[in-house]
């Protein structure tokens, strides 16, 4: 099983990566030098940016998960003096699954430089890993508190579970932006970033549909419910119908032919967008844009989830 699933998810890796080798050369560029703000059209900046949030959430999410700790240990500079993530710990991973986290994780670091080479960021938001706040997340996606409590850190698949919440949301913001920017540069960054968050999503979608039919211990519910409750979460947060479980109705299948669903898409297998605002009404959990939470205790940073927050304190 574990030969397969490293087969199967190293396939998925090179498809993802193979579609941004097809990109323009015009735009292939190297991330590490000539990026600056002003080869950027003001337009694009704050587009950019917002992304920062939801990689910092990812980067941290991953490094703990694998390593035990996070940016103030691997990379501090990135954080540019923001607050520690809130309960991230180390989790109990199976070698293969521990493997594949850490990949992740640097992959997000890797993130975090290419945006902060591009426009200025901002520092790291203060974040809410615990495992309280993802058993707060799973509570509300079944309408009723899980006893014992859901603990991300506990297995690999929980883990998976919780990271099934997060890539999948990052990636349908960078669909969202990316018909909206301007500059060349732009495009390319956001690009190479949603090939390989693409990849990620697909990796842990298909790690958990391996184990579609097999019950989360100690819980009487299977992976499938779990994903699909996730999903319906997070379009009734987002108040979209942008998401799909690994388990559809034929109807919803692609071309109307299958039920398994491996890869999330529209009617015509194509990826859904989001907008930020759809974003940060899933991350902060409250399906409201000027109401933080959730992951997000504090609010998100960068001008948009600023925005908003203001916003709210002016009709308050």
């Amino acid at each position: 099983m574990a030969t397969t699933s490293f087969l199967f998810s190293t396939a998925i890796v090179f498809i993802s990566l193979s579609v941004i080798s097809l990109l323009p050369s015009a735009y292939s560029a190297d991330f590490s030098v000539g990026y600056n703000e002003s080869a950027v059209p003001k337009s694009d900046l704050d587009l950019l940016e917002f992304p920062l949030n939801l990689e910092y959430l990812e980067a941290e999410f991953f490094l703990y998960g694998a390593l035990g700790y996070g940016l103030d240990k691997v990379a501090p500079s990135l954080a540019e003096g923001g607050p520690s993530p809130i309960g991230a710990k180390k989790a109990n991973l199976d070698t293969l699954t521990n493997d594949i986290i850490e990949q992740f994780a640097y992959q997000e670091v890797g993130h975090l430089k290419a945006i902060k080479k591009t426009v200025k960021g901002f520092p790291r938001p203060q974040l809410d890993l615990s495992a309280s706040m993802f058993a707060k997340v799973i509570d509300k996606a079944f309408g009723k508190p899980l006893n014992p409590p859901f603990d991300p850190y506990a297995n690999s698949i929980n883990f998976l579970i919780a990271s099934y919440l997060i890539p999948y949301v990052g990636l349908t913001g960078y669909v969202g932006a990316n018909p909206k920017l301007q500059g060349a540069i732009s495009k390319r960054l956001v690009a190479g970033l949603l090939g390989v968050e693409s990849g990620q999503d697909a990796i842990i979608r298909a790690l958990l549909y391996q184990h579609l039919t097999e019950n989360v211990s100690p819980y009487k519910l299977n992976v499938a419910e779990f994903a699909n409750q996730i999903t319906n979460l997070r379009n009734n947060l987002g108040h979209t119908d942008s998401d799909e479980g690994l388990i559809v109705s034929v109807d919803f299948g692609a071309e109307g032919k299958v039920v398994g669903n491996v890869l999330a898409g529209d009617q015509f297998s194509v990826a859904f967008d989001r907008t930020p605002e759809e974003i940060l009404r899933i991350v902060y959990g409250t399906g409201n844009e000027s109401i933080p939470g959730g992951f997000f205790p504090k609010g998100a940073n960068g001008n948009i989830a600023k925005s908003h927050l203001q916003s709210a304190k002016l009709y308050n």
